[in-house]
């Protein structure tokens, strides 16, 4: 009874893994290493394409930039422990660290929504109110929605990692998963998690839960303005400059649904190996696709990137060329 009123914290708690498939680890880690590495240079590298080039200081292109500061941050919160433990057998992780995991992977992951969320209204006035475009999307909005953005995601996570430091764990500390997570977590407590869960599907619904039922409605109204476009010629233009921000929608939301359905009510009928790996797929697939889907469809990303390879190119060959003219003489 003293226990449950102290809220006793273990020292650490011990990740598993991917429980049943042990012996897997290291071969596991190839495809989590090379996903991880793409999306730190592909997103890098559309950092550096969009920064380095003033057309491509616009807002859609200033949202793409955030959208992949965010997804960096977001993989890098939990793919170096998960490999840590598939190279390393590093299992441990401190009981503050765990939390502060807990906290970077949904506050980050509530920021890149709402990222996405202003994406799909940037697009719905451009499209379905073009003439008021550079009117209400200006910088100083570009501005504000970020720090809502922030403000709204440290909101929403905050009171969810306190409920969870609140709660006693006197028994198991073993963890079954790579990182830690929220609802793996409050599961070894040894109190009533009933609020815990309530606030979880409180916060999934008043975040993302939301931001996909906005983004949604700007689709339908985006979807009906260019079906009114004249020619068909134009509705595939308008169509095919859209399906980039639609292909990374899916991407993100999708992955993080079904980790969340699997986690309230797939105990027991899905086996725990696919469960994990589903939860690492959205921290790790959306933040390596996301480039390489706007560096392929996107045209000025992909023709100021070409150039970028080109200059760096023809500069290495002259310097080649140079050093071989030195040594002659």
């Amino acid at each position: 009874m003293m226990s449950n009123l102290t809220g006793f914290h273990p020292d650490y708690f011990i990740l598993l893994g991917i429980p049943g498939l042990e012996d897997s680890h290291l071969l596991l880690s190839i495809p989590f290493c090379i996903m991880y590495v793409t999306a730190l240079l592909g997103n890098s590298m559309l950092m550096f394409v969009i920064a380095t080039n003033e057309y491509l200081h616009q807002p859609m292109y200033i949202f793409l930039m955030m959208l992949s500061a965010t997804d960096i941050l977001l993989c890098s919160s939990a793919v170096p422990k998960t490999l840590s433990i598939f190279w390393f057998d590093s299992h441990v992780i401190l009981f503050d660290c765990c939390l502060i995991q807990i906290f970077s992977i949904h506050y980050l992951f509530v920021i890149e929504s709402s990222i996405l969320l202003t994406m799909a209204y940037d697009r719905y006035i451009a499209i379905c109110s073009p003439l008021t475009y550079t009117i209400i999307i200006t910088a100083s909005f570009i501005r504000r929605t970020a720090l809502l953005a922030i403000i709204r995601a440290f909101c929403i996570i905050t009171p969810l990692v306190l409920l969870l430091n609140r709660l006693p764990y006197n028994e198991s500390h073993i963890i079954a998963h790579t990182y830690c997570e929220h609802i793996a977590m409050a599961r070894k407590a040894t109190a009533d998690i009933t609020v815990n869960n309530v606030y979880g599907l409180v916060a999934a619904f008043s975040s993302t839960g939301l931001d996909m039922m906005f983004i949604a409605g700007s689709y339908a109204f985006i979807i009906q303005t260019v079906l009114r476009l004249p020619t068909s010629e134009a509705r595939s233009k308008a169509f095919n400059t859209r399906m980039s921000h639609v292909c990374v929608i899916l991407l993100f939301y999708i992955p993080a649904f079904f980790s969340f359905i699997a986690h309230r009510s797939g105990q027991g009928k899905i086996p725990p190996s696919a469960h994990i790996l589903l939860a690492n797929l959205y921290v790790i697939v959306p933040p390596m696709m996301n480039p390489i889907i706007y560096g392929i469809r996107t045209r000025e990303i992909r023709q100021r990137l070409a150039a970028m390879l080109c200059k760096h190119k023809r500069h290495l060959f002259s310097v080649f060329n140079q050093g071989l003219k030195t040594r002659t003489f």
